[in-house]
């Protein structure tokens, strides 16, 4: 199955997902089993860190049986997203849990409108096309990013941001395409495609760049892969330009749809998507050592 179709066609993939993750109430209405959250305390959601292979993220709590996906923490370390379904009809949803007094608690629920990402400073949430800002310990009503952003021809689903504000998103509209958008002279710049070292292979989407622009992270299915879509990075250069795609390899990736990855906001770890079944009707998040990137980059 196209990974693209993770993100586009989610009625078609729910339409015979398990409901292992969901209970019935007196009233044959289903609720999330993520309302009886279990209490967890310390980093990382209470997880035991992984090594420098990837594994799966709160086993049997958030990646179990079902459709749990692009896990990310926000700066500070203190709230962590992930999407998931919790009724009938299919609802893409969005839920935060927030730490409080060193434990976790769900704090917020929302309908997904574009797979979520944060600027480095933590101030702002973006969805694809949309943001919210901060507001407090709330967020705000989700804004749009304007005229450059909103055009018909324009598919996003990830846009990723870095300290700078360079922007740098994938494009399904224009059959898998990743774009990026500067800031020059304080004034936004239209995006343009980022050059073929990225937008090769097929179904090449989600991208995540470093807040300080050192590298890029992205998935694309290309012939030197596992099988699926796999991770692939590629390191800055000293003249600007992006070097070689390099596959992330078999300690981040599977034979599966491997997607969607994010490094933590502290620099420590590596999350990601990945499909457990063919048919990825099940998904969940893996994380690994954020170390493998130095192992990757080039000696100069």
């Amino acid at each position: 199955m196209n990974p693209i179709y993770i993100s586009i066609t989610l009625v078609l993939l729910a339409i015979s997902m398990s409901s292992n993750s969901y209970s019935k109430d007196k009233a044959g209405q289903q609720e999330t089993s993520y309302n009886d959250f279990p209490v967890l305390s310390g980093p990382y959601m209470g997880q035991e860190p992984p090594g420098m292979k990837a594994e799966p993220f709160a086993p049997g709590i958030i990646s179990k049986q079902g459709w749990e996906l692009e896990g990310v923490f926000a700066p500070g370390m203190n709230e962590f997203y992930f999407t998931t379904s919790h009724a009938e009809p299919f609802r893409p949803t969005v839920i935060g849990f927030r730490q409080e007094n060193n434990v976790w608690q769900k704090y917020i629920e929302f309908k997904r409108r574009g797979e979520i990402g944060f600027s480095p400073d933590g101030k702002r949430m973006h969805m694809a096309k949309g943001y919210k800002d901060r507001l407090g310990d709330g967020w705000s009503e989700r804004k749009h990013l304007g005229p450059l952003f909103d055009r018909e021809d324009l598919g996003i689903m990830r846009l990723s941001v870095s300290a700078k504000g360079t922007y740098v998103f994938d494009d399904y509209k224009s059959n898998g395409l990743i774009r990026i958008s500067t800031i020059k002279d304080g004034k936004r710049q239209a995006p343009v495609p980022i050059g073929p070292i990225v937008n090769t292979g097929k179904m090449t989407a989600h991208p995540f760049i470093a807040p300080d622009e050192s590298y890029l992270i992205w998935d694309s299915e290309r012939e030197d892969g596992y099988g699926d879509s796999d991770l692939y990075i590629s390191f800055r250069q000293k003249d600007g330009a992006w070097g070689p795609a390099i596959n992330m390899g078999e300690n981040v990736n599977s034979d599966k749809w491997d997607a969607f990855a994010s490094v933590t906001p502290d620099g420590k770890y590596i999350l990601f998507n990945r499909g457990i079944s063919d048919n990825n009707r099940n998904v969940d998040i893996y994380w690994v050592d954020a170390g493998i990137i130095a192992t990757l980059r080039p000696k100069q």
